[in-house]
């Protein structure tokens, strides 16, 4: 290539660079991970055509190397990969083949590695540099070097270069802004940990430093910034857990060792691979989302996963890789279509495997994991009806002792004591043992056995139960007195006209709080039970708990607290107020106050009146 050659890029508009760096590029400092992984790719190649015996010579020491002058502000991406030669060079830099920016962004929006196709990842360069150079030399024999330059307008000049070595040097003089953004060996050093981790040819920058006569300085080694073979690119086989435990180190130094993991391989329909770990939770409601990392290729995309993996998974910590995911211009966003939806999928598919495997084989250190992973497993249930299919074999329940159970396996063991008059077994439950701690022994007392349902996402899960298991219903253990939790027959009310029943009611509400509503209800629970009993609805108290965790149900979570205060006719108490209303003001208090404070209801000056009442009673 003896002349100088000097024309257009082949666009036929002025504005393929403020498009490209304002719109196909929105995030700039993408344009490193751009280059670098074109450089890889030159790398790759070369081990592709020696390999297959096309390239005869000493393909040598494949490395990216990255050139930073502070100074000057340059920045250099060098690879001894395949070069170009100058018809090249014209092909795939100057002809970017598209006749307007809008009738491209249109044409293609749809459609797949449009990076691969159309060049455009080399242009990311201009959105940080007001001038960029190619100098490169292909790998073909009695092939010429070629140096390009552009200065970020359509023009370019190409001409016969200097470059001795096969390869490609792309020099980047970085603008007034991008210097100061981009210009120091920190912010390269820490673009080039997020974006090139991982990349399948080491990546160089600078050399290592070692602490000599009190002071660090460069020794002639290279630094390497990344790891060429991370541990999702092996198989299985090859790794212990240890292996998969300092990966995880490595990706999350502040996290605790995960609990378990899955390892992804799979090679039809489509390619994808990583490894996803199960993290330990120390507080349910503040869990981080976003650790799920996306890479192409061993080259980092996004740590937004929402469009690939299930939502109750992006709970889950790790790596996917896959070629397969398509991506827009920028690569940063996921595009929608079937490959996306097979490999959500069979990662659900994958997730599922996994965990049934520990349960049936490891079930002690399964139930050791339980209150860790319940979260994740209610999450799914309540969101993917294919996965709730399957984790009904592996999901647990667990009761105020401490013991875990299949649903199915629980339901047999309490049917006996726990079904009630209308055929259905009656699952009892707890919320908070200490609060619920007196309902719970009465339960137990009457034979009953309680699980602990302490988890936020409780009250969709057993809404969901409920629907799927037949002939089943859910009773908070405090949601009504002992003996009607499992009715066996039809309770004998007190015998009392509307008047009577009026009249008790206005007595019981004269005395209780304001701010909730209250359904008094005469009752005969036996002269040696409490004689006023609160409790409350377990509909109503289930869809505020569902409002509350944003289950859409808005209308109850706006209404007052309701509560059924229970009058046990039979109580003698109860007797004594009702035979001299008049001068038992201060005993009715003192009683409906004995049931508030059960209810951990009682507080401030209501506390304290309580307390004051209560030595003068006994007194």
């Amino acid at each position: 290539m003896a002349n100088t050659t000097k024309g257009q890029i082949g666009v036929t508009t002025e504005n393929i660079f403020p498009v490209i760096k304002q719109f196909l590029y929105s995030d700039h400092e993408i344009f490193l991970r751009e280059l670098v992984a074109n450089a890889v790719d030159a790398s790759q190649k070369l081990k592709a055509l020696a390999s297959a015996g096309a390239f005869k010579g000493e393909t040598g020491e494949l490395k990216v190397e990255i050139e930073l002058d502070e100074k000057e502000k340059t920045l250099k991406i060098k690879d001894s990969g395949i070069g170009m030669t100058a018809d090249e060079v014209d092909r795939y830099i100057n002809q970017i083949a598209f006749s307007s920016a809008g009738e491209f962004l249109e044409k293609y929006k749809d459609q797949t590695n449009i990076i691969g196709h159309f060049g455009l990842g080399f242009y990311s360069a201009f959105m940080v540099a007001r001038k960029v150079t190619i100098d490169t030399l292909s790998w073909q024999e009695g092939a010429e070097p070629v140096r390009w330059s552009c200065d970020g307008s359509p023009e370019f000049s190409m001409e016969t270069g200097d470059k001795s070595a096969r390869g490609t040097e792309i020099t980047l003089f970085l603008d007034d802004e991008s210097a100061e953004e981009f210009g120091s060996k920190g912010k390269i050093r820490s673009l080039l940990d997020k974006y090139c981790k991982f990349m399948p040819v080491p990546v160089v920058f600078g050399k290592k430093t070692e602490w000599k006569d009190g002071k660090s300085v460069e020794t002639e080694e290279d630094e390497v910034v990344n790891s060429i073979v991370p541990v999702w690119t092996k198989a299985p086989s090859e790794l212990k857990d240890e292996d998969y435990l300092e990966f995880y180190r490595a990706l999350y130094p502040m996290e605790e060792d995960p609990m378990f993991w899955i390892h992804l391989n799979v090679d039809y329909p489509f390619k994808l691979t990583g490894v996803l770990y199960f993290p330990k939770i120390k507080e349910r409601m503040s869990i981080d989302r976003n650790k799920i990392q996306l890479y192409c290729n061993q080259m980092f995309v996004t740590d937004h996963v929402d469009n690939i993996v299930p939502d109750f998974l992006t709970l889950l910590h790790g790596i996917i890789d896959s070629p397969d995911i398509p991506l827009n211009v920028s690569r940063s966003y996921l595009q929608s279509d079937a490959n996306v939806k097979k490999i959500s999928t069979y990662i659900t598919k994958k997730v599922a495997d996994r965990l049934e495997a520990i349960f049936n084989e490891q079930r002690e250190q399964y139930e050791e994991k339980w209150d860790n992973i319940k979260l994740f497993i209610e999450y799914g249930m309540l969101s993917d009806e294919k996965f709730r299919e399957r984790a009904m074999e592996f999901a647990l329940l667990k009761n105020t002792e401490g013991k875990y159970f299949r649903i199915e396996d629980y339901r047999k063991a309490i049917e006996g004591s726990q079904t009630d008059k209308d055929k259905k077994t009656v699952f009892l439950y707890a919320t908070d043992t200490d609060a619920q701690y007196a309902s719970i022994e009465a339960a137990k007392n009457m034979g009953y056995d309680v699980l602990l349902m302490d988890c936020e996402l409780d009250s969709h899960f057993v809404n969901m139960l409920e629907q799927k298991l037949n002939d089943c219903r859910f009773a908070r253990v405090d949601s009504d007195t002992a003996d009607k939790l499992v009715p066996k027959e039809d309770a004998e009310a007190p015998q009392m006209s509307d008047e009577e029943k009026k009249s008790l009611e206005e007595l019981f509400k004269s005395v209780l709080p304001t701010g909730n509503e209250y359904m008094v209800e005469p009752v005969n629970l036996g002269e040696n039970a409490a004689p006023v009993v609160l409790t409350q609805s377990e509909f109503m108290r289930r869809w505020r708990e569902m409002s509350a965790m944003g289950g859409g149900m808005n209308f109850y979570g706006s209404m007052p607290e309701s509560f059924e205060v229970k009058v046990n006719m039979q109580n003698p108490v109860i007797a004594k107020i009702l035979a001299d209303r008049e001068n038992t003001g201060e005993l009715l208090r003192q009683t409906v106050d004995l049931a508030l404070l059960g209810k951990g209801m009682l507080k401030g000056k209501a506390l304290a009146e309580f307390i004051a009442r209560s030595e003068k009673l006994l007194g």
